[in-house]
């Protein structure tokens, strides 16, 4: 471990970071990659300009900095793995908004903190009310977004969220016990199913795991619109 030598005397930059940052993320994220992937993403985007404030996985993997502090002693993994997981688990907990914007034959990705000007940003993109274009515009260097020619078509697909986001969205903080539970239903339900159970709680105002379970038990037996 090679030793730091201290911050430089005189006024250094800052990054802000919310405090919900500290009070609700920090003590819930357990993997590396996705801390030092959402810790780079707020110093990162802290210097973007131009709306929406997003930055694209092309972006991210031409990152020497993120390459380099993704790099682990013992970890055969290599960083770009580590980064697909980072930003997997970020995009499951809700930290981050993905959307998916594809040209031709390649899908890039596109991230947002989930804040609301980035909501309406992505929900303007969905609806067609914002071009998928814009987001090249505003692709760093590293990247071919300058290739896209006058005239060509991009389309977005917004990433469905996965059951992690909609418990954390709509029960609260994701346990190890439940996320183990939540897997074994993402891989027994249809994924409408278990939209409309986590509909059907919140409009009954019984935002549990064991009540939503319950509902899709019942149309495994029953069927779903009996």
């Amino acid at each position: 471990m090679s030793a730091f030598s201290g911050f430089p005397p005189g006024k250094q930059g800052s990054v802000p970071l919310p405090e919900q940052f500290f009070t609700v993320l920090l003590p819930a994220i357990e993997d590396q990659a996705e801390l030092k992937v959402t810790l780079h993403l707020f110093w990162l985007l802290s210097q973007k300009r131009g709306t929406p404030r997003c930055v694209s996985e092309r972006e991210l993997a031409a990152d020497a900095l993120l390459r380099r502090s993704l790099r682990r002693r013992g970890d055969p993994r290599p960083p770009e793995e580590r980064l697909r997981a980072g930003l997997e688990l970020a995009v499951a907990r809700g930290t981050l908004l993905c959307v998916r914007l594809r040209l031709d034959d390649e899908i890039v990705g596109w991230y947002f903190f989930n804040t609301e000007p980035s909501r309406r940003a992505v929900a303007q993109l969905q609806a067609g009310e914002m071009a998928a274009e814009r987001l090249l515009k505003l692709e760093g260097p590293g990247t071919d977004g300058a290739a896209f020619a006058t005239g060509d078509t991009a389309t977005v697909e917004l990433e469905r969220p996965t059951i992690f986001l909609l418990y954390e969205q709509n029960i609260g903080l994701l346990l190890p016990l439940v996320a183990e539970d939540l897997k074994d239903a993402a891989a027994r339900y249809p994924e409408a199913w278990i939209l409309d159970a986590f509909r059907a709680a919140v409009e009954q105002n019984k935002r549990s795991w064991s009540y939503i379970r319950a509902i899709l038990r019942r149309w495994e037996t029953e069927g779903k619109g009996a």
